[in-house]
Protein backbone atom coordinates (compact mmCIF):
# COMPACT_ATOMS: atom_id res chain seq x y z
CA UNK A 1 0.00 0.00 0.00
CA UNK A 2 1.19 3.15 -1.08
CA UNK A 3 1.10 6.63 0.77
CA UNK A 4 1.84 9.61 -1.59
CA UNK A 5 2.50 12.83 -0.22
CA UNK A 6 0.86 15.57 -2.77
CA UNK A 7 1.55 18.44 -0.96
CA UNK A 8 3.66 19.25 2.42
CA UNK A 9 3.60 22.87 2.84
CA UNK A 10 1.48 24.72 5.58
CA UNK A 11 -0.05 27.97 4.90
CA UNK A 12 0.77 28.92 1.41
CA UNK A 13 2.67 26.85 -1.56
CA UNK A 14 6.17 27.72 -2.44
CA UNK A 15 8.09 26.38 -5.41
CA UNK A 16 9.04 23.22 -3.80
CA UNK A 17 5.92 22.35 -2.17
CA UNK A 18 2.37 23.08 -2.16
CA UNK A 19 -0.63 22.72 0.86
CA UNK A 20 -1.89 19.71 2.68
CA UNK A 21 -2.97 16.79 0.52
CA UNK A 22 -1.75 13.29 1.19
CA UNK A 23 -3.46 9.95 -0.91
CA UNK A 24 -3.71 6.30 -0.83
CA UNK A 25 -4.72 5.81 -4.17
CA UNK A 26 -5.40 1.71 -3.81
CA UNK A 27 -8.45 2.56 -1.33
CA UNK A 28 -9.03 5.86 -2.68
CA UNK A 29 -8.21 8.01 0.63
CA UNK A 30 -7.57 11.63 0.79
CA UNK A 31 -6.26 13.49 3.99
CA UNK A 32 -7.08 17.15 3.31
CA UNK A 33 -7.32 19.25 0.04
CA UNK A 34 -4.82 21.86 -0.08
CA UNK A 35 -3.22 23.05 -3.44
CA UNK A 36 -1.72 19.82 -3.81
CA UNK A 37 -4.97 18.46 -4.76
CA UNK A 38 -4.28 18.96 -8.58
CA UNK A 39 -2.09 15.74 -8.30
CA UNK A 40 -4.66 12.99 -7.55
CA UNK A 41 -6.17 13.07 -10.65
CA UNK A 42 -2.88 11.04 -12.57
CA UNK A 43 -3.32 8.43 -9.13
CA UNK A 44 -7.54 7.69 -9.63
CA UNK A 45 -7.60 4.01 -9.40
CA UNK A 46 -11.14 3.86 -7.78
CA UNK A 47 -14.77 4.95 -8.49
CA UNK A 48 -15.35 6.48 -5.17
CA UNK A 49 -12.71 8.55 -3.59
CA UNK A 50 -12.66 9.27 0.15
CA UNK A 51 -11.71 12.76 1.21
CA UNK A 52 -10.89 13.66 5.45
CA UNK A 53 -10.69 17.10 5.97
CA UNK A 54 -8.58 18.05 9.19
CA UNK A 55 -10.66 21.63 9.51
CA UNK A 56 -11.41 24.48 6.88
CA UNK A 57 -8.43 26.67 6.85
CA UNK A 58 -7.56 27.46 2.83
CA UNK A 59 -4.18 25.47 2.92
CA UNK A 60 -6.52 22.35 3.97
CA UNK A 61 -9.46 23.03 1.99
CA UNK A 62 -8.77 25.11 -1.40
CA UNK A 63 -7.92 21.95 -3.74
CA UNK A 64 -12.29 21.20 -3.28
CA UNK A 65 -12.08 23.96 -5.89
CA UNK A 66 -10.31 22.03 -8.64
CA UNK A 67 -12.54 19.17 -8.72
CA UNK A 68 -13.78 19.44 -12.11
CA UNK A 69 -10.15 18.51 -13.49
CA UNK A 70 -9.83 16.09 -11.05
CA UNK A 71 -13.22 14.10 -11.87
CA UNK A 72 -12.65 15.04 -16.06
CA UNK A 73 -12.15 11.55 -17.69
CA UNK A 74 -11.27 9.90 -14.67
CA UNK A 75 -13.82 7.34 -14.08
CA UNK A 76 -14.79 9.05 -10.73
CA UNK A 77 -18.25 8.65 -9.59
CA UNK A 78 -18.45 10.16 -5.86
CA UNK A 79 -16.54 12.03 -4.03
CA UNK A 80 -17.35 11.80 -0.22
CA UNK A 81 -16.31 14.63 1.76
CA UNK A 82 -15.91 14.25 5.57
CA UNK A 83 -15.45 16.64 8.14
CA UNK A 84 -16.55 18.47 10.76
CA UNK A 85 -20.57 20.05 10.45
CA UNK A 86 -19.24 23.37 10.87
CA UNK A 87 -16.31 23.40 8.52
CA UNK A 88 -18.39 21.52 6.07
CA UNK A 89 -21.06 24.29 6.54
CA UNK A 90 -18.81 26.84 5.86
CA UNK A 91 -16.75 25.69 3.36
CA UNK A 92 -20.44 24.98 1.35
CA UNK A 93 -20.94 29.00 2.34
CA UNK A 94 -18.26 30.69 1.59
CA UNK A 95 -15.65 28.61 -0.65
CA UNK A 96 -18.60 27.57 -2.89
CA UNK A 97 -20.32 30.85 -2.78
CA UNK A 98 -21.72 31.62 -6.04
CA UNK A 99 -19.86 34.74 -6.10
CA UNK A 100 -16.62 32.91 -5.91
CA UNK A 101 -17.31 29.32 -7.32
CA UNK A 102 -20.13 29.41 -10.07
CA UNK A 103 -20.71 25.78 -10.43
CA UNK A 104 -22.31 23.87 -7.52
CA UNK A 105 -20.18 21.06 -6.40
CA UNK A 106 -21.11 17.07 -7.00
CA UNK A 107 -19.93 16.17 -3.33
CA UNK A 108 -21.60 13.42 -0.97
CA UNK A 109 -20.90 15.51 2.13
CA UNK A 110 -20.54 13.83 5.20
CA UNK A 111 -20.17 14.94 9.43
CA UNK A 112 -17.61 13.23 11.39
CA UNK A 113 -17.65 13.77 14.34
CA UNK A 114 -14.22 13.31 17.30
CA UNK A 115 -14.28 9.79 18.50
CA UNK A 116 -16.37 8.43 15.46
CA UNK A 117 -15.13 5.35 13.84
CA UNK A 118 -15.75 4.84 10.22
CA UNK A 119 -15.33 1.93 7.92
CA UNK A 120 -12.90 2.64 4.73
CA UNK A 121 -11.93 0.75 1.78
CA UNK A 122 -9.95 -2.27 1.80
CA UNK A 123 -11.41 -3.41 4.91
CA UNK A 124 -10.05 -0.12 7.25
CA UNK A 125 -11.06 1.18 10.31
CA UNK A 126 -10.80 4.87 10.65
CA UNK A 127 -10.83 6.76 13.80
CA UNK A 128 -11.15 10.74 14.46
CA UNK A 129 -9.83 12.26 17.77
CA UNK A 130 -9.70 16.17 18.16
CA UNK A 131 -6.79 18.52 17.82
CA UNK A 132 -5.78 21.43 19.49
CA UNK A 133 -5.87 24.15 17.23
CA UNK A 134 -7.36 27.61 16.80
CA UNK A 135 -11.10 26.74 15.70
CA UNK A 136 -10.15 23.22 16.06
CA UNK A 137 -9.28 20.52 14.21
CA UNK A 138 -9.07 16.67 13.61
CA UNK A 139 -6.85 14.07 13.49
CA UNK A 140 -7.04 10.28 12.02
CA UNK A 141 -6.09 6.88 12.36
CA UNK A 142 -6.61 4.53 10.10
CA UNK A 143 -6.14 0.74 10.20
CA UNK A 144 -5.68 -1.69 7.78
CA UNK A 145 -5.53 -5.58 8.28
CA UNK A 146 -1.62 -5.48 8.25
CA UNK A 147 -0.82 -1.81 8.17
CA UNK A 148 -1.63 1.56 10.06
CA UNK A 149 -1.15 5.28 9.97
CA UNK A 150 -1.93 8.65 11.67
CA UNK A 151 -2.26 11.86 10.02
CA UNK A 152 -1.54 14.58 12.94
CA UNK A 153 -1.12 18.41 11.64
CA UNK A 154 -2.26 21.82 12.85
CA UNK A 155 -1.32 21.11 16.39
CA UNK A 156 1.34 21.23 18.77
CA UNK A 157 2.92 18.40 19.42
CA UNK A 158 3.46 17.66 23.29
CA UNK A 159 3.73 14.75 25.34
CA UNK A 160 0.81 15.19 27.63
CA UNK A 161 -1.63 15.48 24.23
CA UNK A 162 -4.33 13.64 24.28
CA UNK A 163 -3.90 12.45 20.87
CA UNK A 164 0.03 10.47 22.24
CA UNK A 165 -2.47 7.43 23.09
CA UNK A 166 -4.34 7.77 19.52
CA UNK A 167 -1.68 7.50 17.49
CA UNK A 168 0.06 4.53 19.16
CA UNK A 169 2.13 1.71 17.61
CA UNK A 170 1.56 3.05 13.89
CA UNK A 171 3.08 2.27 11.20
CA UNK A 172 3.35 5.23 9.76
CA UNK A 173 2.92 8.69 11.36
CA UNK A 174 2.52 11.87 9.24
CA UNK A 175 2.89 14.71 11.87
CA UNK A 176 3.19 18.32 11.05
CA UNK A 177 6.02 20.08 12.19
CA UNK A 178 6.11 23.94 11.13
CA UNK A 179 8.59 25.47 13.07
CA UNK A 180 12.47 24.66 14.18
CA UNK A 181 13.11 24.86 17.69
CA UNK A 182 13.38 27.63 19.23
CA UNK A 183 9.94 28.94 17.97
CA UNK A 184 7.92 27.38 20.69
CA UNK A 185 6.40 30.30 21.70
CA UNK A 186 4.70 31.21 18.34
CA UNK A 187 3.71 27.70 18.11
CA UNK A 188 1.69 27.40 20.81
CA UNK A 189 0.26 30.71 19.44
CA UNK A 190 -0.62 29.22 16.38
CA UNK A 191 -1.49 25.83 17.05
CA UNK A 192 1.44 24.57 15.54
CA UNK A 193 4.79 22.58 16.13
CA UNK A 194 8.33 22.89 16.81
CA UNK A 195 10.88 19.43 15.99
CA UNK A 196 11.54 18.16 19.45
CA UNK A 197 8.65 18.04 20.77
CA UNK A 198 7.31 16.04 17.39
CA UNK A 199 9.86 13.71 17.66
CA UNK A 200 9.19 13.12 21.52
CA UNK A 201 5.94 12.90 20.55
CA UNK A 202 6.72 10.63 18.14
CA UNK A 203 9.29 8.12 20.31
CA UNK A 204 6.40 8.13 22.99
CA UNK A 205 3.92 6.98 20.66
CA UNK A 206 6.33 4.19 19.59
CA UNK A 207 5.42 5.21 15.49
CA UNK A 208 7.68 2.92 13.46
CA UNK A 209 8.32 5.37 11.22
CA UNK A 210 7.12 9.41 11.46
CA UNK A 211 7.65 11.45 8.33
CA UNK A 212 6.79 15.34 8.56
CA UNK A 213 4.51 17.32 6.87
CA UNK A 214 3.38 20.84 6.96
CA UNK A 215 6.43 22.17 6.31
CA UNK A 216 6.86 26.15 7.12
CA UNK A 217 7.13 27.19 3.54
CA UNK A 218 8.77 30.73 4.53
CA UNK A 219 11.92 28.27 5.62
CA UNK A 220 15.07 28.97 3.52
CA UNK A 221 17.66 26.44 4.83
CA UNK A 222 18.32 23.41 2.73
CA UNK A 223 16.71 21.32 4.24
CA UNK A 224 14.30 23.31 6.12
CA UNK A 225 14.43 21.17 9.52
CA UNK A 226 17.76 19.98 11.22
CA UNK A 227 16.43 16.39 11.90
CA UNK A 228 20.17 15.42 12.83
CA UNK A 229 19.63 17.12 15.82
CA UNK A 230 16.94 14.88 17.08
CA UNK A 231 18.21 11.73 16.02
CA UNK A 232 19.38 10.43 19.21
CA UNK A 233 15.12 11.23 20.67
CA UNK A 234 14.34 9.29 17.48
CA UNK A 235 16.29 8.07 14.64
CA UNK A 236 13.18 7.25 12.57
CA UNK A 237 12.00 10.30 10.82
CA UNK A 238 11.93 11.64 7.44
CA UNK A 239 11.44 15.20 6.06
CA UNK A 240 8.69 14.77 4.03
CA UNK A 241 8.24 15.99 0.20
CA UNK A 242 6.17 16.70 -2.54
CA UNK A 243 5.90 13.65 -4.71
CA UNK A 244 7.50 11.19 -2.14
CA UNK A 245 5.90 7.56 -1.63
CA UNK A 246 6.35 5.68 1.41
CA UNK A 247 5.25 2.16 1.66
CA UNK A 248 3.43 1.09 4.07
Amino acid sequence: MDVHLLGTAGYHPNERRHTACIMIPEAGVIFDAGTGFFRVRDLIQTSDLHLFLTHCHLDHCVGLSFFIDTMYETGVEKIHVYGVAEKLQAIQQHLFSTQLFPVNPPFHWNEIKPGQQLDVPLDGKLKSFALKHPGGSLGFRVDWPEHSLAYITDTTAELQADYVEEIRGVDLLLHECHFPDGWEGLAVETGHSCLTPVAKVSRAADAQLTVIVHINPLATDDPPLDLDSVKSINENILLGEDKMVVKL
